[in-house]
């Protein structure tokens, strides 16, 4: 059955605040894994239509969170709003990582992470406004809306599921539209794309610009979870390295592969590498991508489908 892994995931989806509703340790694990499963899919977009493989968002993660946590903090901007403003925070600081989309391969992935370590510079300074490496803490946290409180580990969940399930519903428009078919053949020849009058530069910069708003969205959204920020934390290379494992151990080339590849890979760095290497535990990670991509170049979900064709090069390079 073609849709049974896209049900089983929404049948898990509602059933979890029903089974796990009254455990805060495993409601807080499920609301980290979907700020996890936010970004990679976030990645993927980038990685899959863009054809752009990033080591840097974690740049976009932390200019999202910083800016919510400021306007709601300092200029009493609704949480909602400043949310928003988040993810456009980040879109902006995208538009100036745009002259690294004349670079390609591993350039490109080592230019935006040179980025996300400015970024994390910027905010370890700025003290009369980041608060610097004492960070950030007296912000407001997700509000109360129609008397279901966000601000809980249930309503967290809830709102960080329709927030993944919206993304990837705009992945999906995006990769039906017509955009999506000239991004398609762009990744076949960009050279013969150019010929017919796409501007591939321009669909780049686009995709580019929508996974750091879909990204700075999430880091934003975890920002006013945690109530607390600082540069080490926000910036934390964490949130690069992490969704390009889940993105690429779910199938960064299908819309559902990442979101089932970070709760998978979140779920297994907390709960069982962390009780078996304490110290070093995300060396299991590398040994649980590194099978995965043995035995299903292309993923848990190719997988499941049958497929074992390889993935791009890039893919390799993010892998490694």
């Amino acid at each position: 059955m073609r849709n049974l892994p896209a049900i089983v995931l929404v049948v898990a989806a509602i059933a979890i605040p029903f089974l796990f509703g009254s455990n805060g340790y495993v409601m807080g694990l499920m609301v980290s894994g979907l700020i996890v499963a936010g970004v990679a899919l976030a990645w993927a977009l980038l990685g899959n239509l863009g054809g752009m493989v990033s080591f840097g968002h974690a740049a976009f993660f932390g200019v999202g969170a910083y800016t919510s946590a400021l306007l709601a903090a300092k200029s009493g901007l609704p949480v909602p709003l400043s949310l928003l403003c988040g993810g456009l925070g980040a879109a902006l600081c995208s538009l100036v990582m745009l002259p690294a989309l004349r670079l390609s391969g591993p350039y490109f992935a080592l230019a935006i992470l040179a980025y996300a370590h400015i970024f994390k510079i910027l905010a370890t300074e700025a003290t009369s406004l980041t608060g610097g490496s004492a960070g950030l803490a007296r912000f407001p946290t997700l509000p109360t809306i129609a008397g279901i409180d966000f601000s809980s580990r249930v309503g967290s969940y809830c709102l960080l599921v329709v927030m993944v399930a919206a993304c990837a519903f705009l992945y999906l428009a995006v990769k039906r539209s017509h955009i999506g078919t000239a991004l398609r053949a762009m990744a076949e020849s960009e050279d013969a794309t150019r010929v017919v009058g796409v501007n591939a530069t321009l669909l780049k910069a686009w995709m580019l610009v929508l996974s750091a708003f879909i990204t700075g969205l999430f880091g934003a959204m975890n920002a006013h979870i945690i109530n607390f920020l600082e540069p080490d934390y926000a910036f934390s290379g964490n949130w690069s390295i992490l969704p390009i494992i889940a993105a690429i151990f779910g199938g960064y080339r299908t819309i559902l592969g990442p979101v089932a590849g970070a709760m998978l890979i979140y779920l297994f760095d907390q709960v069982i590498a962390k009780e078996l290497v304490p110290v070093g535990h995300q060396i299991l990670l590398g040994v649980l991508l590194a099978g995965m991509i043995l035995v299903a170049p292309s993923g848990l979900f190719g997988l499941l489908a049958g497929k074992r064709k390889a993935p791009k090069p890039e893919a390799v390079h993010a892998a490694a």
